[in-house]
């Protein structure tokens, strides 16, 4: 114990001390995920498959960066991103992403949560690359979203389609 005291009285400027906040980095981290799944203020994100499994913290850090609530599927506009919550058992995962490209601006984006593997509701990553590409998406990015839910952010294409 005396050698690492010399040691630091040699070196003190070697110690890094950063501040701990439990509460304010718990929100900045759920805060900063939905902004690096690419949701923006003041964008209209619609949500579809809403069910009472459902990561609501990630719901609430999507509606502090867009600075209001998701609307839900009875929303008759396009919206500028789309949250389709997905499980196996839920039909075809195809015609989902299909219908949910015409609830989305031109160029928007849909974030795609499956159960993660192991849960109920799970959808192979095969499968989804699949429906993606028939459904004309680019997947851009996964990313885990909670304890229950994967993320795939997909790209809708930019060429000019009918609007709903």
């Amino acid at each position: 114990m005396l050698r690492a005291r010399a040691w630091l009285n040699i070196y003190p400027f070697m110690i890094r001390r950063q501040p701990v906040s439990a509460t304010a980095d718990h929100a900045e981290e759920r805060t900063s995920l939905a902004a690096r799944l690419g949701f923006q203020p003041e964008q209209v994100v619609q949500e579809i498959g809403f069910d009472d499994d459902v990561d609501q913290e990630l719901r609430e850090a999507i509606e502090a960066v867009i600075g209001s609530e998701l609307v839900d599927e009875e929303y008759d506009d396009v919206a500028d991103a789309v949250v389709l919550w997905f499980r196996d058992d839920d039909g075809d995962l195809t015609d989902a992403l299909v219908d949910a490209t015409t609830y989305v601006e031109e160029g928007g984006a849909i974030l795609l949560l499956t159960p993660k593997t192991g849960r109920d509701g799970y959808v192979e990553a095969s499968d989804i690359a699949e429906a993606a590409t028939t459904a004309g998406l680019s997947q851009t990015k996964s990313i885990s979203v909670g304890k229950d839910w994967s993320g795939s952010r997909l790209a809708t294409p930019k060429a000019a389609k009918s609007k709903r």
